[in-house]
Order: structure tokens, then C-alpha cells, then sequence
């Protein structure tokens, strides 16, 4: 037959004899960037309301293209070479395995960019060392299921006959297409490896392009539909396994500048030796009987939430507590993760941009908690969590540095309300009341981290009345958290320990909402409190850190010793002191001096906003500040590293 038919075909056979055997992977190559492109231009298309005002997004498709490509070159060079330089003899044995390889690479690159849906959603980034973490997680599948049924559902029927459609396209490619004789492809082998190698730069002059480049806004969500998730997933990996240091993201100083602007902070006076951060702690009179201490971790409890905070009314018994001791009215989190959340308040660790201490391997072991720390003084240490305690490595460290026992969903006898990341709030906070009760005249630590603010948003029906109309919102999770969090109270307070108890109750760390900017400072925001027998009821006014609520509790407990802890006694704080927090989001380090904020990102100049009225304006920057700052992101990698953060 004659016609187009006839044209294409004809056209079709002069490409297959001019590119012989590169056919495979330039179609492949092709599909994928037509793809990684029809699924950025679909994300701009769906965050349209929050990009439209970036300045910069008219760079997106050009920037986009070049991390496609830097993509393209390092999966499709092991395909490229050896279909040029394998000899004669192997040609025809290799051909299924090389279709496979096409096949599966092209299945893996349409499931994150169709998992990116979901990840964009809830974390407001592409899959990053979180998808990696906990791919695999049960709790995080189920999750995934309950939350994104539909995506779920349309993923696999679209994966598997992509998968069949490339197979089959591939399978014939390679029949049809001609071959070179060796010596073109002798001369060929050099020159795709250049173009390879330089597709892999991402540029042919000056430096190669890496994750920062598609740093191009101050929005966080345009920097990250700039690479592909592929690529993203890719940078994970490797910093996943290969722990780079701050000093390679932010800039490098002298260890002793660091430690000296640290310990000026931190209030912290000079002292020689093996524990640099090592002081002691000035103390209220001890009591009579040494005070039990409790920490009340809430699930993603952020200031939106709570009323006297500017947010939602949705924490009545938090609030009402509030006015019976210490009340944070500007606290800080330090990073975005739950792992975050215990890493300051447990350890009372700055953070970094490698992973929280508690999945690092040197840290496994005799790493300071306030755990050992209370138990070198006859305490007992327990945690109390209502889901797997196994999840994020929590449990592992958690008893290798200073806690007697954990105890989980497996341990509770017979819970009320099971769901999908455990049981109710309520059971947890009635066995954590009956083990505090336990314990008699011996003081005790127990740190009891909450779960039913949780994706898929599960709790007891009956308890509250919903804030939404829709029972499964994160707003009716928090007014049901809320009030677990009172009836452990309302236990509590018949029990004879009640009388000998200091409670820290802070949030983890607030919801993972879409943010624009490089540092949301406004998702950091988070309640807390310190409620006990010999706490002055008042409102703590000025910047305050999660680090600093240990050695504040230290202080009202009556404790006399040293500790190496770097936040700050705010009891002790001149009227005149800025307050600090330090905080961590993925790899943007940002340190925050009363209303004035340092940002670090990876390999980029260092900015400074001004904090006002719930906005970050560009300031000057302030090259002392900055050097502070810095020094808050080197000094705890360090004292990581050469495992200087513990006891004497």
C-alpha cells in the first residue's frame, strides 16, 4: 500500500539503518524526557495557585530538561556501551537482557513519577531519603492504601501494561533495527561516551551540575519539580549511604570558632576537656524527694492547631494546662520528621542535615540521653508508644542509650481502638498512667510519644465533637489527641505520683504542609509546655528551641551536675536575651536569632530574612550572625563524628 503508511515506514527503516544499534537507547531516551515533561508540566498545572507568583518558573522547563538528560546518561550509558562494544558473538545473546533492562527502567521511572503524586502531597517534595527509609514500612503502605485507594489502583494496571508495551516495542526495535559493521562502531564507542559523560554534567564548560542547581526560587516546591524524581531518588540514595558533613553543604571554620560561638549561645563557660559542650547545670533547690519526669511527645501537633497560638481552636485541654505552668508562646521544632522531634528531646542534639542520630551508626551506643543521664541518678527509664516501637530504629536506640524498657502496641493487653499506626491516644496515655503508677516511691523518666494524629486519621468514634464534617481530617485527629491528653490528666491527678511529677507536653513537630519558601519557619511553630508542682504559672514570650526544654526541666527538677546539653536553661536567660532556635529542613539549615533568620542551603550563599507578622523578608546579612549560624549546623557533625556528645 501506498500513502503516509508507506512514508513512515520508509522513514522509520532510514532511522533504524542510521542509528543501528543506539536505537534502543535513544528511543528510550526519548520516552522518558516526552514523560519526566508531560508529568512537570501536569505538577505546574496542579500547584498552579502557589507557582503562579514565582518569578523564576519560566526556567523550570529549560532547567528540567537538563537534569532529564543528566538522567537519561547514567541509566542508559551501561545499554549504550555495551550494545557498541560487545563483539559479534554476544550481540544476539544479550538482546533479551538488554530488553529487559529497557523494559524495567522504564516501569521504575513512571512509578516515582506517579508516586510523586502522593509524595508532593504529603511531604511537599519529590521522593526523597523518606521514600527510601520507608518504602517498605507496613505501617506506611497501609497508609498509602488508605489514603490514595484510587491512585493506588490506577499505579498497577498502568505500570504493568507499560511494562508489556515496552517490552513488546523494544523486542521489535531491536529485530528490526540494522547493524553496524566494527569499524563504525569502533569509531562510534568514543564519541557516544563523550556525549554520554557530558549529558551526565549537565553541562560541556565550567563546573557539573548538581542538586543545587535547581535551587533557582525561594520557593521550595518550584526548586523541586525542577529534577525529576528519578534524579531526586537518586541524590537520596547516595546521600542515604554516603553521609556527606555540613561543611560540604554550607562551608567549612575552624573547630574551636565553632565550639567557642556554640558555647557563647548556649551560655556554656570554656572548659578543657574529652566532652567539649560539657558544663554544669544551675539548678532550683533540690526537693526533699528527687521529681519523676514525663514527656508527652504529640504527633504533629504544629502552633496552626492551637487557638491561644493564632491557630485553630482545637486544643482546649492543652490550653487549660497551659495556664497552670510554663507556656511557650514562641517555640520552635527542629525539623520536620518525628526522629527529628526525639533527637532534641531526648538527646537535646542540634540538628544536621544527615539523618537524625537515632538511624546513625555512631550513635548507636553511649550517645547522651536524657535517659542515661537520669538514670546515672537511680531513675528508672522507660518509653511508652502506642504503635511498633521497631519503626525509624526508635526502639534500638532508645535502649542502647539509657532507657530500661520499651513498650508498644504488643505489650498492651487489651486495647479499645486499634489503627493502622497502632492503638487510640486513650490507650496509650491509660497505660502509660498505670505504668507511671507502678512505680512507687522510685523516680522515674518516661518519655510516651503519641499516634493517633496520624494519616489515615483513625480514632475512637463518640469522643469529640468533630471540627469537620468529614470524621478521618487531621483537624478532628488533633481535637481527639487533645483530649486523650486530658483524660491522661484527669488520671494522673488521682495518683499518689501526680504530687512528684514535672511533665514537659510538646509537639513533635508540626504537619508537613506546602510551603514556598526555602525555610517554612511558620511549620515550625510548635506548643509546649513544663507543668509540675514547683512551676510558676507564665507565658515564656521570647524564641525558644526543643533543645532547650531539657536543661529548663533540669533546673526545675533540682538536678546538680555536668551534662554536655547545648540548649539553654530559659529560666535562667537575661530579660534582654533574643532567644535562639535552630532548625533543620531536609538539607536547608536555618538559625533563628529572635525575629532575624540565617538560611544555609546546599552550595549557595548564605540569606537572612526578618521575621514579621508571619513572613520572612529579605534582610542584609549579617556576617556575625552568619558565622553563629554556620557554627550551630558544623559543631554537632562533629562532636557526632568523633563521638564527643555523652557522659564523662
Amino acid at each position: 500500500m501506498g500513502g503516509p503508511f508507506s512514508f513512515l515506514r520508509a522513514r522509520s527503516a532510514r532511522v533504524l539503518r542510521a542509528t543501528g544499534p543506539l536505537a534502543l537507547p535513544l528511543v528510550l531516551a526519548g520516552g522518558w524526557v516526552l514523560l519526566f515533561g508531560l508529568f512537570r508540566l501536569g505538577f505546574l498545572v496542579l500547584y498552579w495557585a502557589r507557582l503562579r507568583a514565582v518569578p523564576e518558573l519560566g526556567r523550570l522547563p529549560s532547567l528540567g530538561l537538563r537534569f532529564d538528560l543528566i538522567t537519561c546518561a547514567y541509566l542508559l550509558a551501561p545499554l549504550a556501551l555495551a550494545l557498541l562494544a560487545a563483539p559479534a558473538a554476544w550481540r544476539a545473546r544479550l538482546r533479551p537482557g538488554l530488553v529487559a533492562y529497557g523494559t524495567a527502567l522504564s516501569v521504575a521511572v513512571l512509578f516515582l513519577e506517579l508516586a510523586s503524586l502522593g509524595f508532593l502531597d504529603e511531604y511537599d517534595s519529590r521522593p526523597n531519603r523518606l521514600f527510601l527509609e520507608h518504602a517498605l514500612d507496613g505501617e506506611v503502605l497501609r497508609t498509602i492504601w488508605r489514603q490514595y485507594p484510587l491512585l493506588v489502583c490506577a499505579t498497577v494496571p498502568a505500570l504493568a501494561l507499560l511494562g508489556w508495551a515496552v517490552a513488546h516495542g523494544l523486542a521489535r526495535l531491536e529485530r528490526a533495527r540494522a547493524d553496524w559493521n566494527g569499524t563504525r562502531r569502533a569509531l562510534a564507542l568514543p564519541v557516544v561516551a563523550l556525549a554520554l559523560f557530558l549529558a551526565g554534567r549537565g553541562s560541556v564548560l565550567g563546573r557539573a551540575t548538581t542538586r543545587s542547581v535547581a535551587n533557582v526560587s525561594t520557593s521550595h516546591l518550584a526548586n523541586e519539580l525542577v529534577p525529576n524524581s528519578s534524579y531526586t531518588l537518586a541524590c537520596a540514595f547516595f546521600d542515604l549511604y554516603l553521609e556527606r558533613s555540613p561543611a560540604e553543604l554550607y562551608g567549612d571554620m575552624p573547630f574551636d570558632e565553632a565550639l567557642a560561638r556554640v558555647r557563647r549561645w548556649s551560655r556554656i563557660e570554656d572548659r578543657p576537656g574529652p566532652v567539649p559542650l560539657l558544663h554544669e547545670q544551675r539548678s532550683a533547690p533540690a526537693p526533699g524527694r528527687p521529681m519523676n519526669l514525663v514527656i508527652v511527645l504529640e504527633e504533629s501537633l504544629g502552633a496552626q492547631f492551637v487557638g491561644a497560638l493564632g491557630g485553630l481552636p482545637l486544643t482546649p485541654e492543652l490550653e487549660r494546662l497551659g495556664h497552670e505552668g510554663l507556656w511557650f508562646e514562641n517555640l520552635y521544632c527542629t525539623g520536620t520528621r518525628t526522629v527529628r522531634g526525639l533527637e532534641a528531646m531526648v538527646c537535646g542534639f542540634l540538628p544536621t542535615p544527615s539523618a537524625s542520630v537515632l538511624k546513625l551508626g555512631l550513635a548507636q551506643q553511649g550517645f547522651l540521653t536524657i535517659a542515661a543521664l537520669l538514670k546515672s541518678q537511680g531513675y528508672a527509664t522507660e518509653y511508652v508508644y502506642g504503635g511498633d516501637s521497631g519503626f525509624d530504629n526508635m526502639e534500638n536506640f532508645l535502649l542502647a542509650n539509657g532507657f530500661d524498657r520499651a513498650r508498644d502496641q504488643d505489650d498492651f493487653a487489651a486495647p479499645e481502638f486499634v489503627g493502622t499506626w497502632g492503638v487510640s491516644d486513650e490507650d496509650l496515655m491509660r497505660e502509660a498512667d498505670a505504668l507511671f503508677a507502678s512505680h512507687g516511691e522510685q523516680p522515674f523518666f518516661a518519655l510516651v510519644l503519641s499516634t493517633s494524629n496520624h494519616a489515615p486519621f483513625e480514632y475512637p468514634p463518640g469522643r469529640i465533637r468533630p471540627h469537620d464534617a468529614e470524621p478521618a481530617t487531621r483537624n478532628n485527629a488533633v481535637q481527639y489527641a487533645d483530649y486523650a491528653i486530658g483524660r491522661l490528666f484527669e488520671r494522673a491527678r488521682t495518683e499518689e505520683y501526680f504530687a512528684h511529677t514535672l511533665w514537659i507536653v510538646v509537639a513533635d513537630h508540626d504537619t508537613r504542609a506546602p510551603s514556598d519558601e526555602l525555610l517554612p519557619l511558620e511549620h515550625f511553630h510548635i506548643p509546649g509546655l513544663i507543668l509540675g508542682p514547683n512551676v510558676d504559672p507564665r507565658v515564656f514570650v521570647p524564641v525558644a528551641s526543643q533543645v532547650d526544654l531539657l536543661p529548663t526541666a533540669l533546673h526545675l527538677l533540682g538536678y546538680h551536675g555536668a551534662h554536655p546539653l547545648p540548649g539553654r536553661d530559659l529560666l535562667e536567660l537575661p530579660s534582654d536575651d533574643p532567644g535562639r532556635a535552630v532548625l533543620q529542613y531536609y538539607t536547608v539549615h536555618g538559625f533563628l536569632a529572635g525575629d532575624r533568620l540565617v538560611v544555609h542551603a546546599p552550595y549557595d550563599e548564605p540569606l537572612q530574612f526578618t521575621w514579621r507578622g508571619g513572613h520572612l523578608a529579605p534582610a542584609p546579612l549579617d556576617r556575625e550572625l552568619e558565622r553563629d549560624a554556620l557554627a550551630h549546623a558544623l559543631l554537632p557533625w562533629r562532636l557526632y563524628l568523633e563521638q564527643k556528645y555523652r557522659l564523662p
